[in-house]
């Protein structure tokens, strides 16, 4: 099993398929693999990112990261994977194997890989086989942290916030039921 077909399917706001088929030999790493993936969907490849295996839900697994990001911090576990020391063949426990690759912490890209085929050929370098759909631009999502603000902005506040700035809000008791209170009396 030299060569193996992945499709990456770029997850997108449109209503529109964006995906690339990918032929890389089964000894490469995830680094190539990144690389390979930013080129064919004409990303920079310049931000931080991580791949994760997945299973047939698209759950999130073991991380395979960019960059070690760990710092020998003693309270973890298990050393931190990078994807320059992860053969995508180690990694391989099922016949469609998928894995998730999030690329831009900021922006969240998400491409979703899922292994569609093998060839007897083992390419030299990565090819690109297939390319469905425009691949929006890297610059065309904000940031999440401008879309929250942007999304807090657009709330509306009512003229009955409280000195601290709370809503009130129907808790179905109105100040008289409070008027026979007295704090010192207990």
């Amino acid at each position: 099993m030299p060569g193996l077909k992945f499709r990456v399917l770029l997850d997108s706001d449109k209503n529109e398929e964006v995906f690339r088929d990918v032929l890389i030999s089964d000894a490469s790493d995830f680094e190539t693999f990144y690389h390979a993936i930013m080129k064919s969907f004409d990303f920079k490849g310049d931000q931080m990112a991580s791949f994760y295996v997945s299973n047939e839900d698209w759950d999130k697994g073991h991380e395979i990261s960019l960059l070690d990001m760990s710092y020998d911090d003693d309270s973890i576990d298990s050393p931190a994977t990078v994807m320059k020391n992860a053969v995508i063949k180690d990694f391989l426990d099922e016949p469609d194997q998928r894995f998730i690759l999030v690329y831009d912490f900021m922006k969240m890209w998400i491409f979703l890989i899922e292994l569609i085929g093998y060839d007897r050929n083992e390419p030299e370098s990565p090819e690109m086989l297939l390319a469905i759909g425009n691949a929006p631009g890297e610059a065309s999502r904000e940031a999440l942290d401008e879309d929250l603000l942007h999304e807090s902005e657009s709330v509306s506040t009512d003229d009955e916030e409280d000195d601290f700035g709370f809503d009130e809000f129907d808790d179905d008791y109105s100040d008289d039921d409070l008027s026979d209170y007295n704090e010192y009396e207990y």
